[in-house]
């Protein structure tokens, strides 16, 4: 315990005396911490936290305490130097550094549910402004009242398009971002949709409507079944909560009886 006071005395020294400064080191290392940017990290910020929050500064953040980590580690080690103490604050500071990125990580999987049910509702929405519109058009005017957890993955679909990709491949991206029930069969379904004449048009839209009706209704049964089993599981509950209560007081009225005298 004394080595840990010790060692987090010597670090604020350290750093108030600017002998180590932290967000200078991550700024002067700025290209090398790119490097250990994640790919889909923006994506999850957006998702987790909306589109105004800034996944720069937050990505900054988490370099800085990673540093900070590993100073921490290093001041309580300066007693015994050694590769293997080295190695340790590396180790701490790639673990606390990688942490944020985990915990966005373990949201979105804890969300995917709930994109699985949305995604069907979101699609009927779509599907009545293709037919007044082409496909970017209609995914672009569907971002205002889309689910937030759309958001993110929808703006980077149309930034992709607007820039001249014509093929499949954001409509693919997107279904990535979502992987649930049917995700990469609808996008696929949504991009032919965009593709071919008026007459195919109306063909494509009238098989994109009756598979989005199937999403719908597999998402009701879903809601449905777990409502049942939320309703099952209190009714199971009161139930037992009822015959411990009922157990008690016939315990309590036995042990009086014995108690009394006669």
């Amino acid at each position: 315990m004394e080595i840990l006071v010790f060692g987090g005395i010597i670090l604020f020294v350290l750093v108030y005396n600017k002998t180590i400064d932290p967000k200078k080191f991550a700024k002067d290392n700025e290209p090398l911490f790119a490097l250990l940017r994640e790919d889909d990290y923006d994506f999850l910020v957006h998702m987790k936290y909306g589109e105004k929050a800034d996944p720069d500064i937050l990505f900054q953040k988490r370099i800085n305490t990673g540093l900070f980590a590993g100073a921490f580690v290093f001041a309580v080690m300066m007693s015994s130097i050694s590769l293997l103490n080295v190695v340790a604050c590396f180790v701490v500071a790639y673990f606390v550094f990688k942490s944020n990125y985990m915990s966005l990580k373990n949201y979105y999987k804890a969300h995917l549910h709930e994109i699985d049910l949305m995604l069907p509702y979101y699609l009927k929405g779509l599907e009545i402004l293709v037919q007044h519109y082409t496909v970017p058009v209609a995914l672009a005017r569907s971002i205002e009242d889309a689910p937030e957890i759309f958001k993110p993955g929808l703006r980077k679909m149309i930034e992709e398009i607007n820039a001249g990709d014509s093929t499949v491949n954001p409509y693919m991206e997107f279904a990535n971002n979502y992987p649930v029930r049917d995700s990469m069969r609808m996008m696929r379904l949504l991009y032919r949709l965009g593709i071919g004449s008026q007459e195919r048009k109306q063909d494509r839209l009238l098989m994109f409507s009756r598979s989005v009706s199937s999403l719908q209704n597999k998402a009701r049964e879903v809601k449905y079944k777990e409502r049942l089993d939320k309703m099952e599981s209190m009714t199971m509950t009161m139930l037992i909560c009822t015959g411990i209560g009922v157990m008690l007081i016939l315990l309590i009225a036995m042990m009086g009886m014995f108690s009394s005298p006669i």
